[in-house]
């Protein structure tokens, strides 16, 4: 099976060839650029590097949010895309659950939280005591919020994400029993994407029906909100 696997809905954007029980070539970027100037060159080069044929992939797998709004439409563009052209359905994964394979194997509770602004952090908790699973919602909450929420785990946990440098002064002085990911391991890849789309074909849907999860309302959106409630009082 041959997958083409996409996540651009951080700072990083990340393009991988996964086939079967391997990745074959991955590409990611977390500098100073758009995705949208970034994912489609990171395409054409896996494409030119492993000399990929399109018509030989069986599915495009997409992280499919939390994340940066304009990242997120973004992936799921290109990823429709890709997929209408080839006639394959799409494999939407998570994006935290994706983050957090990064650490798959940790006897630590997985906490991956993406910056959310307003102090504020996209999270869910993952252990895999028992195999990789999440073991609470997807969440956009408060940091402090969720630290106190770890801590009533009363396990060891490892945090990693782009909300890291923005929290981790934090997360320390919190006190708690916390780690973090080391650096070749503490944002997305899409080879972590890749590796869950394998073990969840059954999800797999249409272009048309790919659906991406938003936790909260864009800034436009809750100003827009805040503008009707403000003309509502007057």
């Amino acid at each position: 099976m041959k997958i083409l696997a996409l996540d651009s809905t951080g700072l990083v954007a990340s393009a991988a060839l996964i086939d079967e029980n391997r990745t074959v070539a991955e590409f990611t970027v977390n500098y100073k650029k758009t995705h949208s100037q970034t994912l489609m060159p990171m395409i054409e080069h896996i494409k030119a590097i492993t000399e990929l044929d399109l018509s030989t992939l069986d599915y495009i797998a997409c992280a499919s949010g939390p994340g940066s709004f304009t990242g997120l439409r973004i992936g799921a563009a290109t990823a429709k895309g890709l997929a209408h052209g080839l006639g394959i359905k799409i494999i939407p994964i998570p994006t935290l659950d994706g983050l957090a394979y990064n650490m798959y194997g940790s006897q630590k509770l997985i906490v991956p939280i993406m910056d959310a602004r307003r102090d504020q952090v996209y999270t869910s908790v993952y252990s895999c005591v028992d195999g990789f699973e999440r073991v609470s919602e997807y969440m956009a909450l408060d940091i402090t919020e969720l630290l106190e929420y770890v801590a009533s785990l009363d396990n060891a946990a490892v945090f990693l994400g782009d909300g890291v440098p923005v929290f981790k002064e934090q997360i320390i002085k919190y006190g708690g029993d916390f780690s973090f990911a080391p650096v070749c391991a503490n944002m997305q890849r899409a080879a972590c994407i890749g590796a869950l789309a394998l073990e969840r074909t059954e999800i797999a849907v249409e272009p048309n029906d790919l659906e991406i999860m938003y936790l909260r309302k864009s800034q436009a959106e809750r100003e827009l909100d805040e503008k009707n409630a403000h003309n509502s009082h007057e």
